[in-house]
């Protein structure tokens, strides 16, 4: 579980964080939405330590990371998986080295230790046998499986996914979703999702917290949302007319 509390964030005249307090729990999927310039990519930098707070808390299974020294925030980043926008594999590096990359930086383990858990890893992500690959000969779907695969390489007790389904087609991005959830529910990890994609609140949008203007603006589930008749995340949720006729059709 991870706790956020009263996070405020300035950066000169310009108020990003107003004050955002939620939970995010164990074995769910957390949606942060909101429009750009809403304080959510703050928010989760914030959470990682990319970014210090003026003021506030936030803590992982109690422990304050924000008191933390960087000794034991490095400890604690390590129960951290990031899946980050573009996956950002490397490039020079096989579809293999990519994953085992933080068991060589972080871990002591044996390389045939190393092996089995990429192995297995890429077993779970459904790519078995392309431990030679490298990311160029990869699909936008693909190299997203991998950077799960590496995200999870370490057993986290934390996912922090950064638009998971971006630059991907909606029957790839509904896989990756369903794919993140289920590692959610099978790690009990606690998965907190940056996204713009309605899709995916629709689908795996266990909570969703929805930033406006640096506050928290509303925090539900996606049964609730579709009940929305509030302005601001009324115009957000439902900006096409898809969606509207979704929200139509299903209070018939």
């Amino acid at each position: 579980m991870i706790e956020v509390i009263d996070i405020h964030k300035q950066f000169g005249e310009q108020k990003v964080l107003k004050g955002i307090s939620s939970v995010f729990e164990d074995g769910k999927c957390n949606l942060v939405i909101g429009k750009s310039g809403s304080g959510k990519t703050v928010l989760i930098k914030t959470m990682v330590g990319l970014v210090e707070p003026d003021s506030g808390d936030v803590k992982y299974d109690g422990r304050s990371f924000t008191q933390m020294n960087k000794k034991d925030r490095t400890i604690l980043r390590r129960e951290i998986g990031m899946l980050f926008q573009g996956s950002a594999l490397f490039d020079s590096m096989t579809v293999e080295e990519n994953i085992r990359f933080p068991l060589d930086m972080f871990t002591d383990m044996t390389e045939a230790e190393k092996l089995e858990q990429v192995n297995f890893c890429l077993a779970r992500v459904n790519m078995p046998n392309t431990n030679k690959k490298f990311p160029d000969e990869l699909s936008g779907g693909m190299k997203k499986r991998v950077g799960i695969a590496r995200a999870i390489v370490q057993n986290p007790k934390y996912l922090f996914c950064d638009e998971p389904n971006s630059g991907l087609d909606p029957k790839t991005s509904i896989v990756i979703d369903e794919l993140i959830k289920e590692i959610t529910i099978e790690y009990n990890m606690t998965t907190l999702i940056n996204t713009h994609d309605m899709n995916s609140v629709m689908g795996i949008g266990d909570n969703v917290l929805f930033l406006h203007d640096g506050l928290k603006y509303w925090e539900g589930d996606s049964k609730e949302i579709m009940n929305i008749t509030d302005g601001e995340l009324f115009d957000f949720i439902f900006a096409s007319d898809f969606l509207k006729n979704l929200r139509k059709n299903a209070r018939v």
